[in-house]
């Protein structure tokens, strides 16, 4: 049997659960072959189907502030069915299994406009906010999408939260002014999220920085915005404790939102994406830091930028589904 998400969603399902109110129950991969099945994030139930959740996926299907090349709103499509490859029983490295711990689910994709940028980011704020509630008790990733749509889900984020650090791994700073005299795109999103009074303030930080600007004042006007940048050369010298060390002092005991924008690997292992720069993170680099941060108070997170036009044997897309799973499993251990 498969189930698509639909991305039309009224509340969690009323009447007797349909599932337990903690832990998710997904197909026997020993018995329901991984490429079969539920076409939700790692066959997770549908948000319909569940009276309680505690984590959920949600798709942002939004490339209509991307730059340079497009197809990031395919990304989450093809990230869910990368997700088939993943094995969520056990992982290993956190030591626990993810999906016991909390009731994970899949809520499908918003149905955004693909005609006008502020549209669609208050369609995708609105249902990110239906999701995570107000009373801080649930969390969401998001799967884009171009980095455009981080706006909206830290506005949600913001609503349950208030002010939260920002922890941001890219190969770009995304605190530009404007494009093309469009303020809010993929590389503006930051500067609106700290002009909105959405991040708290001097507690963010980019990894994986890398190339040319376009001007040296981008390097000052990313420092007034809150943020320290940690470019690639920076992760060689000091290492990746360091690295996660410096994150650690800087967000705090602040409520944390990691976006993570897949160009900050290397083109070699992130081929298809919009902006793509040479120099990047490694496969293994990205997740030691990504599973350094499970001690921080994570409330939220997205993974971007998966255009499948420009990949190739899904090599991208099983990095940004890899990558959503880290965080779901980061999250899950909380209430371990």
């Amino acid at each position: 049997m498969t189930a698509e998400p639909t991305g039309t969603w009224a509340g969690p399902a009323t009447g007797p659960p349909t599932g337990p109110p903690t832990g998710t129950a997904l197909p026997d991969g020993t018995r329901v072959p991984r490429f079969a099945g539920p076409a939700t994030f790692t066959r997770v139930p549908t948000i319909d189907a569940v009276q309680t959740y505690d984590l959920a996926v949600l798709g942002l299907p939004f490339d209509g502030g991307t730059s340079y090349r497009p197809g990031a709103r395919f990304g989450p499509m093809a990230v869910r069915q990368a997700s088939r490859h993943l094995r969520p029983g056990f992982h290993v490295e956190l030591d626990r299994v993810p999906y016991a711990h909390a009731s994970v689910v899949d809520a499908g994709d918003v149905p955004c406009t693909p005609f006008g940028i502020e549209e669609a980011i208050a369609q995708m704020e609105g249902l990110a906010r239906d999701v995570v509630g107000t009373d801080g008790s649930r969390r969401l990733v998001g799967i884009g999408g171009d980095h455009t749509v981080a706006l909206p889900m830290l506005r949600a984020a913001h609503a349950a939260h208030g002010p939260v650090a920002l922890v941001h791994f890219d190969a770009h700073l995304d605190t530009w002014d404007a494009y093309f005299g469009s303020r809010v795109t993929h590389g503006t999103v930051f500067r609106r999220a700290f002009e909105e009074g959405l991040l708290a303030p001097d507690r963010s930080v980019h990894l994986g920085i890398r190339g040319p600007l376009y001007d040296r004042g981008d390097l000052a006007a990313d420092t007034a915005a809150g943020f320290r940048a940690v470019r690639t050369h920076e992760i060689d010298l000091v290492g990746p404790v360091a690295a996660l060390e410096l994150v650690r002092e800087r967000v705090g005991d602040a409520p944390v939102y990691v976006s993570v924008d897949i160009d900050v690997l290397d083109p070699a292992f992130a081929p298809g994406t919009g902006t793509p720069e040479m120099g990047g993170l490694t496969s293994r680099e990205l997740l030691r830091l990504l599973r350094g941060l499970g001690d921080l108070h994570l409330v939220g997170g997205d993974v971007v930028e998966v255009a499948p036009a420009y990949d190739h044997a899904e090599i991208t897309a099983l990095a940004g589904a890899t990558v959503a799973f880290e965080l779901l499993a980061l999250m899950a251990g909380a209430g371990r």
